[in-house]
């Protein structure tokens, strides 16, 4: 199979071109450190218990806690536009952990639950802009043609999380109370800070142009159409998804029937599954093209939105199956989105843009939760009312994002990204 012609910045690739030692030492390394993100923001849910009573704040106060990471990641991308792709990469991301590490060390010594939530703000500040920058550093050091397999290895440390960091966190939590994961978590991200900075080469191939110019690219042209187009597309991928992830558990034990100790490895089966299919969507996206791949998840998601939403009380079994069906799709489009994404931004306008697009990711899945809040109610036997009706509109998200992709395929794609 030959190479793709210029100007035609997706097409099947030659699928088996390796990924080289250096590279995957890299992927790695990435994939740790987003791990490490990852189960910082996890751990604390399954915490709120022991936190609600060793502080005496309510379901709301904790919910804040929950909630000020993600909107404080979606609030620093938007200002990570103004200065990322000003620096070297490593410099940035360098930065960025070492001040995630601080974060999340206070957490675990935090007096207070104002001290716990000013932390977990400064925490989610710099991982949204840390995973920009990640993503920025992969798409610059890994060729297009490999780029898939490359996220696909990165994105399986979310897997990862789930299905090992969580119960490990938990087991430690009971160990030795609920700080010794925070202090676990900071104490990893310090030895891959340490390895980062001894092992991460220069990442500065972007700043180029700003040398040759002597000025940097002007931030309106992030606002072109065709750009401005995959952060619509971001948004409509997880605002879909969203809808349902947050009160998957609730339906199951409301109205599947499912007990409380059946969540854990039903859980334990999608996360599992996720991490095994995330590196195979990548092979994937390598070999059709992160449009086609996308596509075909959006199509295919619309199976497990409907079905499973609309399921009555049923064997675990079953519930189980279409659950995983449910999360591998789901998570799965992911990596075709931002592969697609990547490939259209110009590497001097790769870290802004990315960070916008993390910001456009968090507001969506903060904003999609709250949406199917007003929407769905709780019967008095804890059943949720009204989830079926979410089904639908999930479904109906995708097919937009669909529509949205069928656009961003039909508009050029900027001269300087059509080789990177």
């Amino acid at each position: 199979m030959s190479p793709r012609p210029p100007g035609v910045p997706w097409s099947p690739f030659v699928a088996d071109s390796p990924i080289t030692k250096q590279e995957r030492h890299l992927l790695w390394l990435l994939a740790a450190v987003q791990f490490t993100h990852t189960l910082d923001f996890m751990i604390l849910m399954p915490l709120g218990p022991e936190l609600i009573q060793q502080f005496g704040i309510s379901a709301a106060g904790f919910g804040a806690m929950v909630s000020a990471y993600t909107l404080a990641s979606a609030a620093m991308g938007l200002l990570g536009v103004l200065w990322l792709d000003r620096w070297d990469r490593k410099y940035a991301f360098l930065l960025l952990y070492a001040v995630f590490v601080a974060a999340t060390t206070s957490c675990g010594l935090a007096p207070s639950p104002t001290w716990l939530l000013l932390s977990r703000i400064v925490a989610g500040a710099s991982a949204g802009l840390m995973s920009a920058v990640v993503m920025a550093i992969l798409a610059d050091c890994i060729p297009a043609e490999r780029r898939g397999r490359a996220i696909g290895t990165v994105m399986s440390s979310y897997a990862l999380s789930a299905v090992g960091g969580v119960p490990l966190g938990l087991s430690i939590a009971s160990q030795w109370g609920w700080r010794a994961p925070f202090w676990v978590i900071s104490a990893l991200a310090g030895v891959l800070w340490v390895l980062a900075w001894r092992a991460l080469p220069a990442v500065d191939r972007h700043l180029a142009a700003t040398r040759e110019k002597g000025s940097i690219a002007s931030a309106p042209s992030l606002w072109a159409s065709g750009l401005a187009l995959g952060w619509g597309l971001t948004f409509s991928v997880v605002f879909a998804g969203f809808l349902l992830i947050p009160y998957l558990s609730t339906f199951m034990v409301g109205n599947l029937g499912l007990r409380l100790s059946d969540l854990s490895w039903v859980y334990l089966c999608g996360g599992a599954a996720t991490l095994f299919s995330s590196r195979f969507i990548g092979h994937l996206v390598d070999r059709h093209g992160p449009p086609r791949v996308l596509g075909t998840l959006l199509v295919a998601t619309l199976c497990p939105f409907l079905l499973f939403t609309h399921l009555t009380d049923s064997p675990k079994a079953i519930v189980a199956a279409i659950f995983v069906l449910f999360m591998t799709l789901t998570s799965g489009r992911a990596i075709p989105t931002i592969a697609l994404v990547t490939s259209r931004v110009p590497p001097a306008l790769r870290g802004r843009y990315l960070s916008v697009n993390m910001a456009a990711s968090d507001g969506a899945s903060g904003l999609a939760a709250w949406t199917s809040g007003l929407f769905l109610t709780t019967a008095p036997d804890g059943s949720l009312v009204g989830f079926g009706r979410m089904g639908f509109l999930a479904a109906s998200v995708s097919l937009l994002a669909i529509g949205i992709l069928w656009v961003l395929g039909r508009s050029p794609v900027p001269e300087r990204a059509a080789h990177t």
